[in-house]
């Protein structure tokens, strides 16, 4: 992909504009290989932060596949852990190292260059190893517990879901960091791209019994409390806190489901 340009992007169609913003999603988030974008543009950014739940979907029905393929011929349990494996390499553990920065930075910092200067750490400390241990533990042990005829949608609508939470934050926050390693997805965030991103998200819920719904109840209250402590710790989020965001709703959408199935 070319250096991004400052300048204006050339005339294209709606379309065109679009499908951009889709490969530049998916280049982005994902190592699917993406034709080269000559003449691009960081406004491009914006069209492209909608089509974040979409990856989510792409993600999630990679992983469907991979647990579906195991579970034939293997325990439900290996076939669980092989789908995490998949979403981890298919994403480059992406949000996972978003997690383990975002964790400790604002559990061992105090002010917000400290947190914000620890996140930027390349070396992960006791914080962030304690946190994507527990996280990938309860994923982990969550799918174990479903029947495994509904874990392929479970993956498709926790993992589209947990990343329209993620553009929430983009939505309803700003971006705090313009120097380091990352840099965000997008600085602004029209009602129609959150509308584009809010049906994309929670399309796969479609799927699951109405009953189920309720899941998603301890997934908002999980964004209500790590959004205020993003806001009150930061002012606002980093690429790293959007992985974390990630995650954290996404194991929270397994449990949720969890308990409404087991009532």
């Amino acid at each position: 992909m070319t250096t991004p340009s400052h300048s204006p992007s050339p005339n294209r169609s709606w379309f065109q504009q679009e499908w951009r913003g889709l490969l530049l999603a998916i280049g982005f988030f994902t190592r699917i290989p993406v034709p080269a974008l000559p003449d691009f543009h960081e406004q491009e950014l914006n069209t492209a932060a909608k089509y974040f739940p979409l990856v989510g979907i792409i993600v999630g029905a990679f992983a469907a596949i991979v647990y579906s393929l195991a579970n034939a011929v293997l325990p439900q349990d290996i076939a669980v852990l092989l789908s995490m494996v998949a979403t981890i390499w298919l994403t480059g553990a992406f949000h996972e190292d978003g997690l383990t920065d975002a964790i400790d930075g604002l559990g061992g910092g105090w002010e917000k260059e400290q947190v914000l200067q620890i996140m930027q750490d390349s070396r992960i400390g006791s914080y962030g190893v304690v946190g994507i241990v527990l996280v990938l533990s309860l994923k982990f042990a969550a799918l174990n517990h479903f029947p495994p005829l509904l874990v392929p949608v479970l993956l498709i609508a926790g993992h589209s879901l947990s990343r329209l939470c993620s553009v929430m934050v983009m939505a309803t926050q700003r971006y705090v960091k313009f120097s380091g390693k990352s840099k965000p997805l997008a600085t602004s965030m029209p009602l129609t791209h959150l509308a584009v991103a809010a049906l994309l998200g929670l399309l796969p819920l479609l799927w699951l019994p109405s009953s189920w719904y309720w899941g998603i109840v301890p997934v908002a209250a999980v964004w209500m409390w790590f959004s205020l402590v993003l806001k009150k710790r930061i002012g606002g989020y980093t690429g790293d806190c959007l992985g974390a965001m990630q995650q954290l709703t996404e194991v929270s959408f397994y449990l949720g489901v969890l308990a409404c199935a087991a009532t």
